[in-house]
């Protein structure tokens, strides 16, 4: 049965809110555990997945899921529902307030709707296909910055690096050019900042579809654009992606720096 786009929107901004107060509720009662090394993983994580897996299942049975904590029931249907239910894990241990749930749709490998939510601000960041993004309502759109030397970019970094990773290296590479650069914990929310301008470009090599889904929509919906960090099309399902704010100077510049001799 076919939903209207309407409808599917709505049901992501409802499940994210949920896993929202899940994790507002688990915040001060949590213990942690490692995945990997530095690489957190929490009961409000699971808590806050299975609330949202079960929100949406009970609604769409038949879709496919994708979740970061092992999440995976695959179908033969054209919809695949990507979810990080606390994307900033580290932040969320240490008690600082950089977090979010996200939840990114897809319909025949084409994004079409994507949440996310930041319950530490009570922001909701919404977006689908054609229908432009939102903050809280409100419609969003990217930053006017023309070159990278008036640029404030977020990156990712992998959990475990040194000092010659090629991460650490185009890291360095743009901070030499750019206004700013830092490293926040959350993609999902570097990805809304994109979109809303507080922020004017994003990269990362180390993504997973649920980090990025999401995101991405909200970023191409309020006028910007993403692509691999070599300039070639992005896939949601490749770890490489650059998000800015649809300069081609910025881009240009971004691209220049991140390139790896």
């Amino acid at each position: 049965m076919d939903v209207p786009k309407s409808g599917l929107l709505h049901a992501a901004e409802e499940a994210a809110r949920l896993g929202g107060r899940i994790l507002l509720d688990w915040r001060e009662r949590f213990t942690a555990r490692e995945k990997s090394p530095a690489n957190l993983v929490t009961e409000a994580d699971l808590a806050a997945e299975q609330a949202i897996f079960g929100f949406l299942r009970e609604r769409f049975p038949d879709h496919q899921y994708l979740g970061e904590e092992g999440l995976s029931q695959k179908s033969d249907s054209p919809y695949r529902w990507m979810i990080d239910p606390l994307d900033g894990t580290s932040n969320y241990v240490h008690g600082f307030p950089y977090y979010a749930v996200s939840i990114g749709l897809e319909c025949d490998g084409t994004l079409i709707v994507g949440a996310v939510y930041d319950p530490n601000r009570d922001e909701m960041f919404l977006a689908s296909s054609g229908g432009g993004a939102t903050l809280n309502g409100k419609p969003i759109r990217v930053s006017e910055a023309h070159s990278l030397s008036e640029s404030m970019c977020m990156a990712s970094l992998p959990v475990k690096v040194d000092r010659e990773h090629p991460a650490v290296r185009r890291f360095l590479n743009v901070l030499e050019v750019a206004q700013t650069v830092q490293r926040s914990g959350s993609a999902a929310l570097n990805l809304c900042s994109v979109a809303c301008g507080r922020i004017d470009a994003f990269w990362s090599n180390s993504l997973h579809p649920w980090d990025m889904a999401a995101g991405v929509l909200l970023v191409t919906e309020s006028g910007g654009q993403v692509c691999k960090t070599d300039g070639q099309s992005f896939s949601v399902d490749e770890k490489d992606l650059l998000a800015w704010n649809g300069s081609e100077i910025v881009q240009r510049e971004l691209l220049q720096q991140l390139t790896l001799p």
